[in-house]
């Protein structure tokens, strides 16, 4: 019996997150104490790990991240050569993070021990290639990142050269936080995929990076914000929304594939963009997204996902938009590289089998008679 799009397949046992009655949890932890209470750097540390660090334990691993943020040079200069007018930055982002790869003198070492130092380096080092290629495609030099800023402060601080206010910590903290890990979704599977056949960590990240690309996958919040600006103003909303359902085109950011009642981490993001466009005097893109959302919930039952509201967080932020799936990559890599890490601590070979539906008992004609 075969499963369009594997769609309710059980593929492996993790014991890296759940999603179950529509309450995600980290290694147990629900999502929502996380994301009032946590780091993003006690996070990674949970789901590489699979339990919360002490003082200690954290103070340690924040450092190891901050001492690895730094990039190789001939990655920046790789991130000059594009052609900064049409490359997408997640094509950038997955050739940067492939280079990356010849760099690492550990890169084909792979005893678990090694393994865990590359998964420190490409924690730390994804979030320097986008700031850096962000920066560099608007004519500005990349900044190197300050050992005594946080995860989420040092990639506002990469990206736009001064420290970030509180408030703006906090809200990518948050979003990083949210989008850490996911069970198994199609960029985790393609990295389990691609490490099960003992491949290395690069390659894995590579693979997973080249799946977060394509539209059905990430991106949904960049949509979110391309639509939020079509429409301009709050009184347009739901106008716009009606003419769009009347023609049968997806409403982006509502609903999602394995929540019934509700995606349990957009409340979190809700509030943040309420707070974000409240202090940058643009409340108008918090709430046409809230009457979007009531209007949607009322007339298709589907309620927000973490993409609706992550959009106008992102942008208030003054975050260019095509940004939002390549920070979207800066979380999920912790995610990645727990599932991996997994992979390889109990290995076996992913190798399906598909249900052949073409023709059959056809018979070999010589090309003369064709």
């Amino acid at each position: 019996m075969t499963s369009k799009g594997l769609e309710g397949v059980v593929a492996t046992q993790s014991s890296i997150s759940s999603i179950i009655d529509d309450q995600l949890t980290y290694v147990g932890y629900k999502i929502d104490d996380l994301a009032e209470n946590s780091s993003f750097e006690e996070v990674v540390y949970l789901l590489w790990n699979l339990k919360l660090p002490t003082k200690a334990e954290l103070d340690e691993f924040k450092d190891d991240l901050a001492v690895n943020m730094n990039i190789p040079d001939a990655v920046i200069d790789h991130l000059h050569s594009y052609d900064l007018s049409s490359v997408h930055p997640m094509a950038a982002l997955r050739s940067a993070v492939s280079i990356l790869g010849l760099y690492d003198e550990e890169a084909d070492v792979m005893d678990e021990a090694a393994n865990k130092r590359k998964a420190i380096r490409l924690q730390a080092k994804i979030a320097t290639i986008v700031a850096a290629f962000a920066r560099i495609r608007n004519g500005q030099e990349p900044v190197k990142p300050k050992k005594d800023l946080s995860f989420a402060a040092n990639f506002l601080y990469m990206l736009n050269g001064e420290d970030p206010k509180d408030v703006e910590e906090e809200a990518i903290n948050k979003a990083l936080i949210l989008h850490a890990d996911h069970e198994l979704n199609a960029s985790t599977f393609t990295a389990r995929v691609c490490v099960a056949t003992l491949s290395d960590i690069y390659s894995g990240i590579t693979a997973a990076i080249g799946a977060l690309k394509g539209p059905l996958h990430g991106g949904a919040n960049e949509r979110v914000m391309k639509m939020l600006t079509e429409i301009g103003e709050e009184e347009n909303a739901i106008p716009y929304i009606k003419e769009k359902i009347a023609n049968k085109e997806k409403i982006m950011g509502m609903g999602h594939r394995v929540y019934e009642n509700g995606d349990p981490r957009a409340k979190h993001l809700r509030r943040m963009s309420k707070e974000l466009t409240k202090i940058t005097g643009q409340p108008k893109w918090y709430n046409m997204s809230v009457k979007i959302e009531d209007y949607i919930k009322e007339e298709k039952g589907l309620p927000a996902n973490v993409d609706f509201y992550s959009a106008s967080v992102y942008h208030s932020l003054g975050i260019d938009h095509d940004l939002f799936t390549p920070i979207f990559a800066i979380s999920r890599v912790s995610g990645w590289l727990a599932h991996i890490l997994e992979q390889y601590d109990n290995n076996r070979l992913i190798r399906p089998r598909a249900e052949y539906v073409g023709p059959n008992t056809q018979e070999y004609v010589a090309i003369e008679n064709r």
